[in-house]
Order: C-alpha cells, then sequence, then structure tokens
C-alpha cells in the first residue's frame, strides 16, 4: 500500500494520474497548501523541501517502507518499482529521462512563475501587476510548447510512440496553457496530444481525485500569505 501526500495541482495530479495508470493501491493524505499544511512537522519527516506531492511505499526495497519526495522521483521510483512506462529499452529509458527532465527543469518551473505573475501577483495586497514578469514567463512558456509541439509531430507520445511517465509529468501542467495566456492555435500536435491524454480513463480519475478542493488563490489572502510570502 502507498500513502499519497497530495493536493489537487499540475504536481499532485502527476503522481495520482501515475497510481492510476499503474493499478497500484494507494490512501489519500490531503496537504491543504493554503492552510500551510506543508510546514507541519510530520510531514517535513517525508518531504523536507515542504512541497507535495510525496509517498509512502510500506511495500519497498527490501520489503521495508520508503518515502520519496520531488515527483520526478516519485514517477521514476514508480516506473521502477512497476516496470512500466520508464521504457523497456534503454533509448526509451534515456528519452523518458530527457523529457522528464526537461518538465521538472523547464516546463513546470516556467509554468509555475507564469501563473504566479499573471494570475495571482496582480491581486495580492498590494498589488505585483509586473509588465516585465509576464512577459518574460509567458514568452518562455510559449517557447516551451514550441519544443513540445515539435516534438509531438514526430512521435504520438512525448518521449516516443509509446506513453510513459514523462507524458504523466507534462499533461497537467500543459492542460492549463489558457491560464498561461497561451494559444494552441499554431501547435496542433500538442493540442492533439492534450486531448488524447484527456480522455485515458486514469488520467480522468487522477485528475478528479479531491478536484472540489481545488481554488482560486486571487479571492483568498491568507492562502496568499502562506504560498507566496513565507521565509
Amino acid at each position: 500500500m502507498i500513502d499519497l501526500y497530495f493536493w489537487p495541482t499540475p504536481n499532485g495530479w502527476k503522481i495520482s494520474i501515475a497510481l492510476e495508470e499503474m493499478a497500484l493501491s494507494y490512501n489519500t493524505h490531503l496537504v491543504n497548501i493554503g492552510a500551510g499544511d506543508q510546514f507541519a512537522p510530520d510531514f517535513l519527516k517525508i518531504a523536507p523541501n515542504n512541497r507535495m506531492p510525496a509517498i509512502v511505499d510500506h511495500d519497498g526495497p527490501d520489503n521495508a517502507p520508503i518515502s520519496v519526495f520531488e515527483s520526478g522521483a516519485i514517477l521514476q521510483y514508480l516506473a521502477r518499482k512497476t516496470g512500466q512506462f520508464g521504457g523497456t529499452t534503454e533509448r526509451e529509458r534515456v528519452a523518458v529521462e530527457e523529457w522528464l527532465m526537461w518538465q521538472m527543469g523547464g516546463l513546470g518551473p516556467m509554468a509555475g512563475q507564469a501563473h504566479h505573475f499573471l494570475k495571482y501577483a496582480p491581486a495580492m495586497d498590494p498589488p505585483n501587476d509586473l509588465p516585465y514578469a509576464k512577459d518574460r514567463y509567458r514568452n518562455e512558456v510559449a517557447r516551451l510548447y514550441g519544443v513540445l509541439d515539435r516534438q509531438l509531430a514526430k512521435n504520438e507520445f512525448v518521449a516516443g510512440n509509446f506513453y510513459s511517465i514523462a507524458d504523466m509529468s507534462i499533461w497537467g501542467w500543459a492542460s492549463l496553457w489558457e491560464g498561461q495566456q497561451q494559444t494552441l492555435d499554431d501547435k496542433p500536435n500538442l493540442s492533439r496530444w492534450l486531448e488524447q491524454m484527456g480522455t485515458r480513463d486514469a488520467v480522468v480519475r487522477g485528475r478528479a481525485l479531491h478536484a472540489d478542493k481545488r481554488g482560486d488563490f486571487r479571492q483568498d489572502k491568507d492562502a496568499q500569505s502562506v504560498l507566496f510570502k513565507r521565509d
């Protein structure tokens, strides 16, 4: 059994989708990031970077429990554990790792900054409406989606013609393209992939996990203080 420490965000969806795709049994523990649950001492023992998601696998290596934090590390761990979605040859594994790292180091952070400066910073008290930051992150996300569209012109899925944890890691962020002020009009391959991913049963279930808890922090000043102003 796996304990999933989760909140319904693009990073959380990576792991809920993976667990559903891999048909692994799990219990969900909500980490309300707007209320500061990520700073609780018990959670920090599992995730010292005070970020969800995290997991505890009670059937870990050598039949002993193991905790794993950071979404990319969790995806790689689960792929190794199950032998699924990590590629079946060394070339496939390298491609999966490349695009997983691309998401972890590029799309996730840049899309997150785009969301922050386009949606949340202008709604803060006092407002932080910063044209340079908005343009910088909007443009960088557009560049990254161009890279992704060109990759998907050559392959059905991101790492090749096979579904992998790379797709799971990217979909949640890419599915929020409108909030990042992007367009798909010139990205037909990305548009095709987003639709294809969004119809997978496991993706639907992973995305729906505690979806009712997902809120808009633009109207929640207390949550803004926890998320954006804490040292």
